[in-house]
């Protein structure tokens, strides 16, 4: 197993590698949900806006 962690002497560069890949992957989901939640909010504040303007 500790071959593994390891990675063959290249443990130094694999690891940060997956570090970093999974930081920039969670930055990029957290990014996305609170882009998706905003426009959510827009497009209820349009609608309650069309809603309020219809005659």
């Amino acid at each position: 197993m500790s071959g593994f962690f390891a990675m063959g002497g290249y443990a130094g560069f694999v690891w940060p590698s997956y570090a970093i890949s999974f930081l920039v992957l969670a930055g990029a989901t957290w990014l996305s949900l609170a882009a998706r939640s905003r426009l959510r909010k827009n497009v209820a504040a349009l609608e309650a806006d069309a809603d309020n303007s219809a005659p």
